[in-house]
């Protein structure tokens, strides 16, 4: 019974959690836009009956969220056909000209558009090399994902060559602690990011060997 209950956990935990993942994504970006939009579905009498096994009520809501994810992907479509064209370039650098004077706001939009645009630009390089790295002391070992070159004066200072390692914390990888090495210090790994990752998500219970990885 126990062993028959471990591989249904096994089969369905997975499956539960990426849906929990999506419908907070969902929920995330739909938010702002529910209140409006399931008011005017709601006025025209549109999607107010249940269907199927949802009430009324899920039948709204699901309704809308998926008006508005439709909207968002057409208007985020649609601005990147429009930054094509030179005026609409012109607009846009408008725009970023008068955020980037409004006190507080420049600075918010300036290190979120430089994340984006480094994420986006560097794709899968972002995390480029699965390092090893004595942290939280010696002779105690940390798996790290390394980055990119420290900031050069860090470096300077120092009078050699540094590298920022992110170390991720378990079973959260989103949270984590962004270190400055020596190269000499960190000891390359041949496991793919993805693989440290999900060690790190099982709190080291799914290894590179189990998956059959190993290099």
């Amino acid at each position: 019974m126990k062993k028959y209950f471990l591989t249904g956990v096994i089969l369905l935990l997975p499956i539960a959690l990426t849906l929990a993942i999506i419908a907070f994504v969902v929920n995330f970006l739909t938010k702002p836009f529910m209140g409006v939009v399931a008011h005017i579905l709601s006025s025209y009498q549109i999607a107010n009956k249940g269907f199927l096994i949802f009430s009324p009520e899920q039948t709204l809501r699901y309704t809308s969220q998926l008006i508005i994810l439709v909207c968002l992907f057409l208007v985020i479509l649609t601005l990147g056909m429009l930054a094509r064209y030179v005026f609409i370039k012109w607009i846009f650098l408008i725009g970023e000209k008068i955020l980037h004077k409004l006190p507080l706001v420049n600075k918010v939009y300036k290190t979120t558009k430089d994340i984006v645009t480094h994420l986006f630009s560097h794709g899968k390089n972002t995390f480029r090399k699965v390092v090893l790295v004595p942290f939280p002391g010696h002779d105690i070992y940390a798996i790290g994902l390394l980055s990119e070159d420290a900031p050069k004066e860090c470096s300077e200072k120092i009078g050699e060559e540094l590298l920022s390692v992110f170390v991720a914390t378990a079973p959260n990888p989103a949270t984590g602690f962004v270190i400055m090495y020596k190269k000499s210090d960190l000891i390359f790994l041949d496991m793919k990011p993805e693989d440290a990752i999900k060690y790190i998500v099982s709190c080291g219970v799914v290894t590179p060997e189990l998956n059959g990885n190993q290099p």
